[in-house]
């Protein structure tokens, strides 16, 4: 039998406004959860659309398995209450960690550590959706204990309640609990006020419903979560720093989190240097320069005075642009100052790009390509694209017919545009689907692929298994209005060999990616 009368501390409409004030605080911290699975499972397991869908359809449907069982939960529902905002505390408080754990010390066992990821993703998005689902239900009870009403009013209360405290939330965790916090910490500090709400709202309006058994359990429990989370935050420094030894082995010398990712140098010498964005290779000393040249240099030949990079804020394209005799002026529009100003005052790295930074003829702009050349009225002889992987769901945009468009509106008469797009000997249906979109949005092509001795940095898509098996190679496509004519001199019978190597794994009648139609997902 539910409950049907209880004793306050405070008026029945103080009491309602508390109840209220709970739901709104359990409401944006059940949000903060969510967006905090979405925002790991996107960077750790990649593909942040199927990540995404994965979270959010499966906690939905946890929630409506939380809303059934609370149920039977509805006799005492101020001790169940509490205990499942404990509960709710603890596991979405740690799932962070947990995540991040997993992925630090099992990340190199490859399809285990795909599969397994999931699996774990899948757990923590059923147990935090049984748990958020099985609030409202039992607060719809103490509420109406309160002070009765009907039922679409009670109803109108609560949700208006929850949707407002979603909505803070939401907004929080991207401009207050990220930049502040981080990640892990953010997610034990949100677990913290859950459970401090919970907590406070039981014990201070309903605790003389408690029984004296009743009592010292939900307070064992939430002293006992608050215990845990506290120690995890005190630890959580140490946590960071040994995962990332895990990760990137360890020498990391420098780990931030910039305004747009997580980047991570590691190595002292030129040589042994490599750059993670986002936890992707990015850049390796010791074969960047077959990238880079085979980026760079195919374009070159013809006019080049004014040159635009999009992307390589690492200055290593520049590098390579600045060694062609004439260049006047280069463009470089990097979305991460970070990485910009990492490039300018980290020795190891200033010394790989040649201290271009240095080079009055080069010019920063930190901007969305897509932003910026939709607003440029320059004209330029050579376009570099050195962008992520288009296999990144984060990247697609700079990959679609949309934004080719916008590129040959600034190349120069006669210009030639330069792009990387992915592997081609593990991911070849992107390379070519980047092909049709050059087609497609009126450009000639020459396709070709250059081989990297070391690991295939730059090449790796959206974090899979497949991840875990870097290609050793890189696809490149030359492209321009006429069709481009290849380099004659040193070095041109390499790229023609890349060419026909190219050619061997064309695929056709692939159609191109649009805005509004991606085609680029693993």
């Amino acid at each position: 039998m539910i409950e049907s009368s209880v004793r306050l501390p405070v008026s029945p409409g103080a009491g309602r406004f508390f109840v209220l004030v709970g739901v709104f605080v359990c409401a944006a911290c059940g949000l903060v959860y969510e967006l905090e699975l979405v925002a790991l499972a996107s960077y750790l397991i990649g593909d942040s659309v199927t990540q995404a869908s994965v979270v959010l359809s499966v906690m939905v449907f946890a929630m409506g398995i939380g809303s059934l069982l609370a149920k039977r939960l509805r006799c005492r529902a101020s001790a169940w209450f509490g205990l499942v905002e404990a509960a709710l505390a603890l596991v979405g408080g740690c799932s962070a960690m947990a995540l991040y754990a997993a992925f630090a010390w099992t990340g190199d066992k490859g399809e285990v550590w795909a599969s397994g990821s999931r699996y774990l993703l899948v757990a923590f998005s059923l147990a935090i959706g049984v748990l958020i689902g099985a609030e409202v239900p039992l607060l719809m009870v103490l509420i109406q204990r309160i002070r009765r009403q009907d039922a679409s009013g009670a109803v109108s209360d609560l949700f208006a309640a929850d949707y407002v405290g979603a909505l803070v939330g939401g907004l929080a965790f991207p401009f207050l609990l990220l930049p502040l916090f981080g990640q892990l910490t953010g997610a034990l500090f949100t677990g913290a006020v859950n459970a401090l709400a919970g907590g406070a709202l039981v014990f201070g309006l309903f605790g003389r419903d408690l029984s004296t058994r009743g009592r010292w359990v939900l307070l064992t429990a939430n002293v006992v979560v608050l215990s845990l989370l506290a120690s995890a935050a005190v630890l959580v420094d140490d946590f960071e720093r040994a995962a990332r030894r895990a990760v990137y082995g360890g020498d990391v010398r420098v780990a931030v989190q910039t305004d747009v990712q997580e980047v991570v140098l590691t190595g002292a010498r030129r040589s042994t240097l490599h750059l993670f964005l986002d936890g992707r290779l990015r850049i390796s000393g010791r074969d960047e320069k077959r990238y880079h040249q085979g980026l760079v240099v195919p374009a070159m030949r013809g006019p080049h005075a004014r040159v635009l990079v999009l992307g390589g804020g690492d200055g290593l394209a520049a590098r390579e642009v600045l060694r062609h005799r004439g260049v006047r002026r280069v463009d470089i529009v990097e979305l991460d100052a970070g990485v910009v100003r990492l490039a300018r005052h980290d020795p190891v790295l200033g010394a790989l790009n040649g201290h271009v930074y240095a080079d009055p003829r080069v010019h920063v702009v930190n901007a969305d390509a897509f932003r910026w050349l939709r607003s440029s009225r320059a004209t330029y002889d050579v376009v570099i694209s050195d962008l992520p992987d288009p296999g990144i769901t984060a990247s697609t945009k700079l990959y679609s017919q949309e934004f080719y468009g916008l590129t040959t509106r600034v190349l120069a008469e006669g210009g030639r545009l330069a792009v990387h797009a992915g592997p081609l000997s593990t991911r070849a249906r992107v390379f070519w689907t980047v092909e049709a979109t050059l087609r497609a949005a009126g450009l000639r092509t020459v396709p070709y692929r250059v081989g990297g001795r070391e690991s295939g940095f730059a090449a790796g898509p959206d974090r899979t298994a497949e991840g875990a098996r870097a290609p050793r190679d890189w696809g490149f496509l030359l492209a321009s209005r006429t069709r481009p004519v290849l380099l004659r001199s040193a070095g041109a019978e390499v790229v023609r060999t890349g060419v026909r190597a190219a050619e061997r794994t064309r695929l056709p009648g692939l159609a191109p990616s649009t805005l509004v139609h991606p085609r680029y997902a693993n």
